[in-house]
């Protein structure tokens, strides 16, 4: 009994063990994941933004804005194109998710039905046809005695237990059961 403790409990601590190097492991993980998302947006806002140097004359600031403003038209109008995608992705979704419970739906188990079965039927039904089991239950039952059967008779001719107490009561009642003999 107790190796088949220390067993269980060997196996508890590998498996606390497993689970806590998993976690750790996972931590790890989205800390390189994080690192490597920052870098990459600092390699893109590198690429796509350039430092800003302001040009002397009003001629070169007005080209400037124009160019500043045709990128944001541009950057809003992809904006805008990734939205419109992104709805369109999220109803597709939404009409699959639904297909999929209307399927399940479709599918449901029949309720079971009672059915009436005899021990020897259940039997087999357990064990399959070829195990013969026979359960006589007959065979099982204790056999009942005439005396038995009389005693019963008596039981149940006694009657209402209040009237017999109120019949043995006060002195009648034990001279009664002294002339019984009880």
């Amino acid at each position: 009994s107790s190796h088949l403790q220390k067993k269980r409990r060997a196996a508890t601590a590998r498996r606390q063990h497993l689970k806590s190097a998993m976690l750790q492991l996972a931590v790890t993980e989205i800390e390189k994941e994080a690192a490597a998302k920052e870098v990459e947006k600092q390699n893109y806002l590198a690429e796509h933004c350039p430092p800003l140097s302001l040009p002397g004359s009003m001629q070169e600031l007005q080209d400037l804005c124009k160019k500043l403003h045709a990128k944001i038209e541009a950057v809003d109008e992809e904006r805008y194109d990734t939205e419109v995608k992104l709805q369109k992705t999220n109803k597709e979704l939404e009409d699959l998710s639904q297909k999929l419970f209307d399927l399940r739906g479709k599918f449901k188990r029949p309720p079971l039905r009672r059915v009436r079965m005899s021990a020897d039927a259940m039997l087999r039904a357990l064990l399959g046809s070829k195990h013969k089991v026979c359960m006589d239950l007959r065979a099982n039952l204790k056999q009942v005695k005439k005396e038995d059967t009389e005693k019963e008779k008596d039981l149940r001719d006694v009657g209402d237990w209040r009237k017999n107490i109120e019949e043995k009561s006060g002195m009648e009642g034990r001279k009664k059961m002294f002339e019984a003999g009880e």
